[in-house]
């Protein structure tokens, strides 16, 4: 069963967080430390006054209930999605998902150019946001992605597209996988791609300069996700239990992962920090990390990348194409790892291109 769904946040919880963040125990930091030892003390109390004394839930809460949202339960588990049809009855649909630390918010520009063209499924992650926590072992990528199909088939959507980044990226492609059948097509703004010494493929200097970039990250796992991959219950229980830990938590990812010309403004990156604070979503998000293998089953949907130059790597195309059918390859030289949010048009723009391009390559109709 499908329900309409309305979000409203108890004023109680409202209340909670502000008597939180004023009672907030600060650690010292070092002078002039800047980024050199983590998140700089400084502009992180000037993020959680704002938090508390100037940022309003209430009228982003009415903005985010001016698009239509509702709920199911696939394989006991609570889903939340927004619904959005295009004015074109016969519009190829799009489930379009979104990643960590994200949510569906990151959809939000993006929905009025798409919509003009195209039905639009954005779900949150079972674990994330409004879907709530995730009460059982193995909801890794595939499984999400199982149940994107069975959600589609329930809103009667026979062929579609799928598009993501970050870990929407995985589950699109693995939902390509898992219903090749319905997938006309995958588009991402992310592909990991990895030093393959046996490819056996030639490589450009800029390709090996993006290898370098991986091998580094390789070399110097960062520690959140150390921490998320390997324990997230452990560290569920910090930003649960504290509005700053799960704001900084949030906030460093937002600050090291977008743009120099692109920044979020702290009331969009506010949103989405607190609809995990007020879900209490922190831990069952981050157990999405630790449930998901590397690898899994190939998927042979046509796909559609868009490589945005400041995002957290950058793919290589002859590796990409070894795994991949690879139809459409967009380079831009702004936006970072929340493209949706920092380049929104470019995104759009790239998605669009890409499913008019694949409707018109096979002759589909789309199925409503």
């Amino acid at each position: 069963m499908i329900k309409p769904f309305r979000i409203d946040i108890p004023q109680a919880d409202l209340d909670d967080l502000g008597d939180r963040l004023a009672r907030t125990r600060w650690p010292n930091e070092i002078a002039d430390a800047g980024w050199d030892y983590g998140f700089p003390l400084a502009r992180l109390k000037e993020l959680a006054e704002y938090w508390r004394t100037g940022y309003d839930w209430r009228r982003h809460e009415a903005e985010l209930n001016e698009l239509p949202h509702f709920t199911t339960e696939i394989e006991g588990q609570d889903v939340h999605f927004v619904h959005v049809r295009s004015p074109r009855p016969d519009a190829l649909a799009l489930i379009l998902t979104h990643g960590w630390p994200g949510s569906f918010l990151e959809f939000r520009d993006v929905i009025e150019p798409l919509s003009r063209d195209f039905h639009l499924v954005i779900p949150s992650i079972p674990g994330f946001g409004f879907s709530g926590p995730t009460h059982e072992r193995g909801w890794d990528a595939g499984r999400v992605a199982r149940a994107w199909a069975e959600l589609m088939r329930r809103l009667g959507y026979e062929r579609y597209g799928a598009q993501g980044g970050d870990f929407g990226a995985g589950i699109s492609t693995a939902l390509g996988a898992a219903a090749p059948a319905n997938v006309v097509g995958v588009h991402v703004n992310y592909l990991p791609t990895r030093p393959d010494p046996d490819a056996g493929v030639e490589l450009s200097a800029s390709d090996e300069a993006r290898l370098d970039k991986v091998r580094h990250l390789m070399a110097n796992r960062p520690p959140y996700q150390a921490l998320q991959a390997l324990t997230p219950q452990t560290i569920g229980y910090a930003l649960t239990d504290s509005p700053v830990g799960q704001l900084v938590w949030i906030a460093e990812r937002f600050a090291q992962w977008t743009g120099p010309d692109t920044q979020i403004d702290d009331d969009r990156m506010l949103t989405d920090v607190s609809l995990y604070w007020l879900t209490a979503t922190a831990a069952s998000s981050a157990r999405l990390a630790r449930e998901t293998p590397r690898g899994g089953a190939p998927c042979r949907a046509p796909l559609g990348v868009a490589v945005f130059a400041h995002d957290i790597t950058q793919p290589v195309r002859p590796l990409a194409e070894r795994l991949y059918d690879i139809r459409h390859w967009s380079e831009f030289d702004r936006g970072g790892h929340f493209a949706a949010m920092e380049v929104p048009e470019l995104l759009a723009g790239d998605v669009r291109d890409f499913f008019l391009t694949r409707l018109k390559e096979d002759g589909l109709a789309a199925a409503r």
